[in-house]
């Protein structure tokens, strides 16, 4: 999928993690129509996504695993829950950098307590409704790929 965005300079990378092939289909449709990133990356459970910001495995290609300039992290994940898969990254000085956005159902005070103990960016409900969904993302690619200030990763 090839988007036109750029994100100082370089092809904006989002790293989608979700289980849900419904809920992936949808994210990666609504940044695809607001045109908020070059690459999206899917991995479907907490293992997977280690892998690949870590380069591990089918991933250790650097090529096949451009850094992601953000994450898109579900919570309930098969194999690591998305939680640990948060807590890993961000206690690893080369991918602390990189901001994560939960994008998740729970709703639940535990929940979105835990993930931003765990230095979590940010924390986002999954609107029900393709309409809401869509604002959603767009307005989350405003935000991340346009107006915020990241540090070079």
């Amino acid at each position: 999928m090839t988007i036109r965005a750029t994100f100082q300079g370089e092809p904006v990378v989002v790293l989608l993690v979700e289980d849900n092939e419904d809920h992936a289909e949808l994210v990666m449709r609504s940044l695809a129509a607001h045109r908020v990133a070059n690459e999206i990356h899917h991995v479907s459970d907490g293992q997977l996504a280690l892998d690949y910001v870590f380069r591990r495995g089918d991933y250790a290609d650097p090529a096949k695993s451009p850094r992601p300039h953000v994450i898109l992290l579900d919570l309930r994940l098969p194999k690591v829950d998305g939680l640990e898969v948060l807590q890993t990254i961000k206690t690893s000085s080369d991918l602390r950098l990189i901001p994560i956005v939960v994008l998740t159902t729970s709703e639940a005070e535990k929940d979105v307590f835990r993930a931003y103990s765990n230095y979590v960016n940010s924390y986002l409900v999954k609107p029900i409704g393709y309409e809401k969904f869509s604002e959603l993302m767009e307005q989350l690619g405003f935000y991340w790929m346009g107006w915020n200030k990241n540090p070079p990763l």
